[in-house]
C-alpha cells in the first residue's frame, strides 16, 4: 500500500500507523484522515492484527489541524474535512482491537484528540499534550468533551481545555491522562512490549473484552452489560484455542 500522510507497517501481531507531514510536526488535513482509515480497515481485517500502534513519525505524534489549510477553507470545505475527522475518530474509538497511542513529541488540538481515542496511551516525558482550540477561537473533535472527562474528570478537563495549556508527559501521567511516561528514547522499546504482551492474548477475547468495556462506558444498560459478559464468556469457552490457552497457563503456573 502506497499512502502520502503515513507510513504504514505490520510485525509480529502489531500494525503501526505512523502521522508522516514531518514538514508540519504532523498536521493533519483531509488526505491524512483518508489515509487513515484506510490503513484501519487493513488492520481490522487482517486475522494476523492483534494490536493497532499510533504514533508520529520525526519529532511529533502531531500538532493538530493543519491551520495554513483552515485559513483558505471554505465553511463547506470545511464541514467535509470534519466529517472525515469525526468518522476517523469513530472507527478508531469502535476498532475492535486493541490500540496504542505511542506519543512522541507534541499531541496537540486534533492530534491530542486521536490519542485520546486510543485505548492505551504511551508519552515520551518530553511530549507536550494539550487542547489550544480556546486560543485559535475553535473547538474540540474526535469525542474529546466525553473522552477527555472519563480519563481526569470533569474538573481537569474543564481546566485544560478553558486554558488551553500544555501539560508535558510526566504530568500527564500523574494526572492519569496517559497510561505510562517514559524518556524518549526508551518509547518504542516501551510500546513494543506492551503490545507483545497483548498479542500473546487470545485473539477472540480481546475483541470481545474491548466492546464489553465500550459498553460499560454508557453505550448499554447495566443489565444489557451483565446478559453480554456472559454470552462473550461462552463464545470464548467454546473455541479451539480455549484448550490450547488453559494448558499453557497452567504450564506457567508450575515454572
Amino acid at each position: 500500500m502506497n499512502f502520502e500522510c503515513i507510513i504504514y507497517e505490520k510485525s509480529q501481531g502489531a500494525a503501526t500507523i505512523k502521522l508522516n507531514r514531518t514538514k508540519v510536526l504532523n498536521a493533519m488535513n483531509k488526505q491524512l484522515w483518508l489515509d487513515f482509515q484506510v490503513a484501519l480497515e487493513d488492520a481490522k481485517d487482517d486475522p494476523d492484527i492483534k494490536v493497532l500502534i499510533v504514533t508520529g513519525e520525526g519529532r511529533a505524534f502531531s500538532t493538530g489541524a493543519d491551520l495554513k489549510e483552515s485559513k483558505t477553507r471554505t465553511l463547506e470545505a470545511y464541514r467535509d474535512y470534519l466529517e472525515e475527522l469525526q468518522e476517523a475518530s469513530r472507527k478508531i474509538i469502535r476498532f475492535e482491537k486493541p490500540t496504542i497511542a505511542a506519543i512522541n513529541g507534541y499531541a496537540i488540538g486534533s492530534g491530542y484528540e486521536l490519542a485520546l481515542a486510543c485505548d492505551i496511551r504511551i508519552a515520551a516525558e518530553e511530549a507536550k499534550i494539550g487542547s489550544p482550540e480556546a486560543k485559535v477561537t475553535s473547538s474540540v473533535t474526535g469525542g474529546a468533551f466525553r473522552l477527555v472527562q472519563d480519563l481526569i474528570g470533569p474538573g481537569k478537563a474543564s481546566e485544560l481545555l478553558f486554558t488551553g495549556e500544555y501539560i508535558d508527559g510526566k504530568e500527564a501521567e500523574r494526572i492519569g491522562l496517559v497510561n505510562k511516561a517514559v524518556p524518549l528514547d526508551q518509547l518504542d522499546a516501551e510500546v513494543r512490549q506492551m503490545a507483545e504482551k497483548i498479542t500473546a492474548c487470545s485473539a477472540i477475547s480481546l475483541k470481545l473484552i474491548k466492546k464489553g468495556l465500550r459498553m460499560a462506558r454508557g453505550e448499554a444498560s447495566f443489565e444489557a452489560l451483565m446478559d453480554f459478559e456472559i454470552e462473550a464468556c461462552l463464545t470464548c469457552v467454546s473455541t479451539k484455542e480455549r484448550q490450547e490457552s488453559l494448558n499453557a497457563f497452567e504450564g506457567r503456573k508450575r515454572t
